[in-house]
């Protein structure tokens, strides 16, 4: 009898452990919404570190819930919680999570028209580079992702790199000659180092502070809010606003869980989308902003490159058919092209 009672509670906290699951968002769960019967959903979202994502991910979260009238609701994850970048995309193509964030580099072995943005010069500015991934290139890359598994929701930005250095007030690619420029291990960004006269040295992140500090490297490249971040101000004496390299996040969901939605709950998500791109790039500008003032008031030298300057650094990619070593890489090479021959 005393088996048979302890039998019986399990099958109850089974069937309640049942119920509270489809009441947070399983199948069997509805609501009223605009009229209609709709299922509630729960959505994990995995974000990554950068505090202008963060933020998006909050604006992403409050317009779903309120545009959906309540029917989807989003459980935020962000500082890479539920793994990095390329773990969590992983993770959302097969379905443990929902939707997910990642930078486009990590991802080029997945979906090879992401080696796009690891095109040196293949935008000049952010406006350049908000005009195409808005336009028709952006959508082709974001659809090209349902071939694996994953709706192309939008692109946030994870921003221009930039070069430091020590020595000299970087502004043309003569002023990097023969330099040792940590990269990271990458054969694009190589070759366009090679091409205008640095010697790129790949090496490990955790390693780039001391190497900076003791010298063994003389320079380095990465978006400002990683140069900020990690303190490369306490031993970088000139920033260099080459911005050579636009990488994007790449917000993206669960192809099959996209396609169960309603027809409202998926305009709701397409809503978040958009809301929260442009709520994205704001405060990514804005912090950026921050960003130059804050080590200019450490005594850091900020070198801003004009177009010609930047033309000149493009022209050397181009001579050293940098762009065909990317076409190379991808499944639709003629983005680069439409994107240059504009």
């Amino acid at each position: 009898m005393l088996n048979h009672k302890r039998m019986l509670a399990l099958a109850v906290a089974l069937l309640m452990a049942m119920a509270m699951f489809t009441g947070c968002g399983g199948s069997d769960a509805s609501k009223e919404a605009g009229g209609s019967e709709e299922q509630a959903v729960a959505l994990t979202f995995a974000n990554v570190t950068s505090q202008s994502a963060k933020d998006a991910g909050q604006k992403f979260k409050e317009v779903v819930e309120a545009e959906s009238n309540g029917t989807i609701t989003v459980n935020l994850f962000p500082d890479n919680q539920l793994g990095d970048d390329r773990v969590a995309i992983e993770t959302t193509q097969f379905g443990d999570i929902d939707i997910a964030v990642s930078s486009t580099s990590p991802l080029a072995n997945m979906y090879a028209d992401f080696y796009l943005f690891d095109a040196p010069y293949i935008f000049l500015s952010n406006e350049e580079a908000y005009q195409n991934l808005d336009g028709e290139v952006g959508k082709k890359v974001l659809d090209g992702m349902e071939a694996i598994g994953i709706k192309g929701l939008c692109f946030w930005e994870n921003g221009f790199r930039n070069f430091t250095n020590n020595t000299v007030a970087v502004s043309k690619p003569a002023d990097v000659k023969s330099m040792k420029v940590r990269t990271m291990e990458n054969e694009v960004h190589i070759a366009a180092w090679k091409a205008f006269g640095a010697n790129p040295t790949p090496m490990a992140f955790t390693e780039l502070f001391t190497a900076l500090q003791q010298g063994t490297v003389d320079a380095e490249e990465n978006p400002l809010g990683i140069i900020d971040a990690n303190k490369f101000a306490e031993v970088q004496k000139y920033v260099s606003m080459t911005q050579h390299v636009y990488t994007p996040y790449v917000v993206c969901m669960n192809l099959e869980k996209y396609n169960s939605l309603s027809d409202a709950q998926k305009a709701a998500i397409d809503k978040a989308a958009a809301a929260s791109t442009e709520y994205q790039r704001e405060v990514s500008q804005n912090l950026e902003k921050e960003i130059i003032s804050k080590i200019e008031g450490q005594g850091v030298t900020v070198v801003q490159l004009t177009d010609a300057e930047k033309a000149e650094w493009q022209s050397i990619v181009t001579d050293a058919k940098v762009y065909d070593l990317v076409k190379e890489k991808m499944d639709h090479p003629e983005y680069v092209d439409t994107i240059l021959n504009q």
